[in-house]
Formats: structure tokens, C-alpha cells, sequence
């Protein structure tokens, strides 16, 4: 058996913010006319106010990094133009859905034509990791087993505890306006590869979907390419976490292949029951308990994830070359994801622009390195 290539793609949406109101601004189609800068890995979504960017392949965490610093603050420089800024969480603190314009391309148009308002409420912003495997028995394989760790990767991410100016009680609110989506969250268990082409090939010609992409479940084999793609995640405010996440991801993948090569088996478990860690992490994030359905019993959060990392994928991390990322999660472990330093904000301030302010910050962590105030920098 030939072993997954492994490789890494990164994709995070971005908030196009005036720094100057803190509303989220309309931009998207004039900065993509710069596109040319980033040969196509700059993209719209839905909302004028978002911009989508994409990694090249990448074989390391390490190259994800440079990836992504080089995309963000490309797109920070571009955004800078018109003095505008960047801020990466998966929900703006503030701003509504409703004054949001729609992109003017076909794709979107019709996207709010089939979903109506649940399309224009979908003003929400993830990050999305890409595993390379080829073998497509194994890719079905690890979609199933995967599953299992999806809330444990989800409380490590969240960072929409904001929803139209209210703290929402929610560590990760943009799972919930996208649960309302069809063919969204927990992915069903895959009896095959043949099983979900069958699927993907009835919804096509019975004119549900035009192809794999408007299946949105957390994880998914990619209708295009040979990549396991995991959904579930907010965007990551920090870049180093979104490269441990992604690092994390990799590993997890490695030791499925590992304990697959090795004829041992991880048990896979109904979508049921990964729905009620799911939203043990929506609710309370790093703070809650999630369930050992092996052990049958709640445990910290934060100790499952310890688990994860110290005993899962331990013997795989410095095969990969990633320990170092992927121990950057104990940091998040310990300071809290973006949606406590959010709430931590507010409430040392109560002032929801100041939680603005504070994302704008976070985002250009390890990107931009100068003194430019933030929304004021130049294009190289």
C-alpha cells in the first residue's frame, strides 16, 4: 500500500473592516482587480465584505506558515490602499447580515436564489485544511474515523462568541448559522467510495446541487481533488494557530494510516454522538466538558485535547517534523482560543468596538512586523 502524500492547503476568509466605524466594508471586487499579485489565490465569497485566500500546496506546516503570512499580509498591504484593515474571526462582533451586499457573480447570485435568507445570513468566516491522500478506500477510511475528533479540533478554533453586537453565550456562533445550511455538519458515516459518489451523482441529476462543492459537511472527501477537506473549523485569529491546527490535522491523518498500514482499527463512532461533543464545543469551547465515548464519560476539554497530542499522535509528530507546531496548541490550552480573549476583551472594556480593535491586532501577529497602524499600510 502506497502512503498518502500528506501534503497541506490551507484556505481562510477574512473580514474586510473600515477601521475608522468598525463595520465590515464592501471591498472584495475591487481589491480582487490586484489580483495578478497572488496568481489566483485570492478569491470572493458570498459577501462583498469577505476575501477567501487559498495556500499553495504545501508539504510542511513550516511552508503552510510562510503561505499563509505572505497571502495575509498581501492582502492587508491591498486592503491598506484605501485604508481599510483585516481582521480574521469566524463572526464580526457587531455588523449585520442584513446591510451586507451580495458578490455580483453567478456562482452567489444564484447561491441567494436557492437559499434565501440562509444564504444572506451567512455573513460567517472559517478556515478550511486540506490533507492530501490519494488511495480513495483509505480517504473514505479516514473521513469516518476523523470524525471522531472534529469537536476536540472545533473547541481549539472557535472564535464567534459575537453575533449582531451580543455576546451570543456561544464559543463558536458561526457553527450554528451554518447548521441551518442543508448537507451541513456532522458527516454521515461513508460505507465507500462508490457509496459517496452514488450520493453525490443522485443529488447532481435530480438538480439538488451542480457538483460536490454545496456539500458542506465538516469533513468531506473533495469532490475535485485527493484531499480529505475539514470544514469544521472558525478562522483562526493568530496565524501560529491556525498552523497548528493544520499541523494537527496532518498528524491525525498520519496515524490513521499508520494504525491502517498496521491492521488496527479505531473504533467509528455514530454522528449522534459526535454531535453532542460537537456542540459541547460550540457551547462552551476549551472551557466544557467533551465526552470518551470509549470510557463513557466527560472529561475537561482540555484534557482530551492533551490526550490527542500527547498520546494519538505522539509517534508520528517528529516523523513529520511538526512537534514544534503542533505543540503550540498547549499555548491555546492555556491562553484560551480567540473567542475567550474576545469575551475577555469586552468585558474588561464593555465595548464591542474594542473587541474589534483587538481582532484587527491579533490578525497581524507574525504578518506585519512594522509600526503602520493598522488599515494604514502600503503596497509593496
Amino acid at each position: 500500500m502506497k502512503p498518502p502524500s500528506l501534503t497541506i492547503g490551507v484556505e481562510e476568509e477574512y473580514q474586510i473592516i473600515d477601521p475608522q466605524t468598525r463595520e465590515l466594508q464592501s471591498y472584495i471586487t475591487q481589491l480582487l482587480e490586484y489580483d495578478h499579485r497572488f496568481l489566483g489565490q485570492v478569491k470572493p465569497e458570498l459577501h462583498q465584505s469577505i476575501v477567501e485566500v487559498g495556500t499553495t500546496v504545501c508539504r510542511t506546516p513550516q511552508e503552510v506558515r510562510d503561505e499563509l503570512v505572505r497571502l495575509r499580509r498581501g492582502v492587508m498591504e491591498l486592503a491598506g490602499l484605501k485604508n481599510l484593515s483585516i481582521a480574521a474571526a469566524g463572526t464580526h462582533p457587531f455588523s449585520h447580515w442584513a446591510t451586507q451586499e451580495i458578490t455580483p457573480l453567478e456562482r452567489y447570485i444564484g447561491t441567494q436564489d436557492a437559499m434565501q435568507d440562509l444564504a444572506r445570513q451567512l455573513l460567517i468566516f472559517g478556515t478550511h485544511v486540506h490533507i492530501g491522500i490519494e488511495d480513495r478506500d483509505f480517504l473514505i477510511d479516514a473521513a469516518n474515523v476523523a470524525r471522531y475528533f472534529l469537536p476536540h479540533i472545533l473547541c481549539l478554533s472557535t472564535s464567534s462568541p459575537f453575533w449582531i453586537g451580543r455576546n451570543t453565550g456561544l464559543k463558536s456562533y458561526r457553527s450554528v448559522v451554518f447548521r441551518a445550511f442543508p448537507r451541513s455538519g456532522v458527516t454521515p458515516v461513508l460505507r465507500g467510495w462508490s457509496d459517496y459518489q452514488n450520493y453525490l451523482e443522485t443529488l447532481i441529476a435530480t438538480n439538488s446541487i451542480p457538483d460536490g462543492s454545496k456539500v458542506w459537511w465538516d469533513v468531506r472527501p473533495h469532490w475535485k481533488y485527493p484531499t480529505l477537506e475539514f470544514r469544521v473549523c472558525d478562522v483562526f485569529t493568530r496565524v501560529d494557530e491556525a498552523v497548528s491546527v493544520a499541523a494537527i490535522l496532518q498528524a491525525i491523518v498520519a496515524k490513521l494510516w499508520k494504525m491502517r498500514r498496521d491492521n488496527i482499527t479505531f473504533r467509528v463512532y455514530p454522528s449522534e454522538l459526535i454531535d453532542e461533543n460537537k456542540w459541547r464545543a460550540v457551547r462552551y469551547g476549551l472551557d466544557g466538558k467533551l465526552i470518551d465515548f470509549g470510557k463513557q464519560q466527560e472529561l475537561p476539554a482540555r484534557e482530551l485535547i492533551r490526550e490527542l497530542i500527547d498520546w494519538f499522535i505522539a509517534d508520528v509528530v517528529d516523523e513529520l517534523g511538526s512537534r514544534k507546531d503542533v505543540e503550540y496548541a498547549y499555548k491555546i490550552l492555556e491562553e484560551g482560543s480567540s473567542a475567550d480573549r474576545q469575551i475577555a476583551v469586552y468585558d474588561k472594556t464593555g465595548d464591542i468596538k474594542a473587541v474589534v480593535d483587538h481582532l484587527i491586532a491579533e490578525s497581524r501577529e507574525g504578518v506585519v512586523t512594522d509600526d503602520t497602524p493598522a488599515g494604514m499600510a502600503t503596497a509593496s
